[in-house]
């Protein structure tokens, strides 16, 4: 995924609009070309009772990269439609990294499918978590109706 910093500085201003991601502490370290990486700090507060990343956490970065994914293919104005997520294996790490592609973009719809890692201390990536969207492209708002028409 090639992506120009003008991009990737986009992408992370429409995340640092989202008041969820700033609380979480969440960035895109890639966006563009259909694509896009994100990505979170564990710290205790994100956990559940047994010590590993709770699947909520795990939800949000997938929707959130789907999303994101889909914009940077069809532009900015996209909504998940709805997503499914496997948990294959206990999350535990430092960084929980959400990788999605676009699989087909559409006209109206966006599918496209994620890969939640968690990446150790040694920067090693262990899949524990995939998801797949559908990414609804939302329809252009008709202009304001002037005096005059």
């Amino acid at each position: 995924m090639e992506a120009h910093a003008s991009e990737l500085a986009l992408g992370q201003k429409v995340l640092d609009a989202q008041p969820f991601s700033v609380l979480l502490g969440a960035r895109l370290t890639a966006f563009g070309d259909g694509a896009a990486v994100l990505e979170l700090d564990v710290r205790d507060e994100l956990r559940q009772q047994n010590g590993f990343v709770h699947g909520g956490v795990l939800s949000y970065a997938a929707d959130n990269a789907l999303t994101f994914a889909a914009g940077a293919a069809v532009g900015p104005s996209v909504l998940t439609a709805g997503f499914t997520i496997d948990y294959l294996r206990p999350a535990r790490g430092e960084v929980l990294r959400a990788r999605a592609q676009v699989v087909r973009p559409g006209r109206t719809r966006v599918v496209c499918r994620c890969d939640l890692l968690m990446v150790d201390a040694a920067g090693e990536e262990t899949l524990c978590a995939v998801a797949q969207g559908t990414i609804a492209v939302a329809a252009e708002r008709p202009p304001e109706p002037t005096a005059a028409g």
